[in-house]
Formats: structure tokens, C-alpha cells, sequence
């Protein structure tokens, strides 16, 4: 299993949403999509987003002040 990271730090909601949509679409089933946002509505739509799409949640963390990581699992 490899972990791939997406950094969106920075960007708007939905971006990291949008970019985390297509960045898992590339990886491999069994690997997991690390995402690192600093956007406050994501920390709802990502979640919910994994839930949707049957993805598991492996890691969901605050990093700072306004910032957060969440793993996600491809089945």
C-alpha cells in the first residue's frame, strides 16, 4: 500500500474537494490519498464525501490552527 499526498493548503472550498476527487481517481485500489487542507468547509464535505463514495477513513487530524489532514482509503 502506498500513501499519495495531496497538498491544498491555500486553496477555496470546494477546491480541495475537487482536487481530491481527481487525485484518488489516478491512485491504485488498496492505496491510500492523504490530504492536507487548511479550508474549514472541508473539514465536513471530505468526510462526507468518503462516506458517499465508500471510501474509508484511516486518518482525520487538526495540524494547526486552520489546518487539517485526512487519509482516505480506496477500496
Amino acid at each position: 500500500m502506498t500513501v499519495h499526498v495531496l497538498e491544498t493548503e491555500g486553496q477555496v472550498c470546494p477546491f480541495p474537494l475537487v482536487e481530491a476527487k481527481r487525485a484518488i481517481a489516478g491512485i491504485p485500489s488498496g492505496d491510500e490519498l492523504r490530504i492536507d487542507f487548511d479550508c474549514t468547509q472541508a473539514t465536513d464535505s471530505l468526510p462526507r464525501w468518503a462516506a458517499d463514495e465508500g471510501y474509508a477513513v484511516t486518518h482525520f487530524d487538526r495540524t494547526g490552527d486552520a489546518s487539517w489532514t485526512i487519509t482516505v482509503q480506496k477500496p
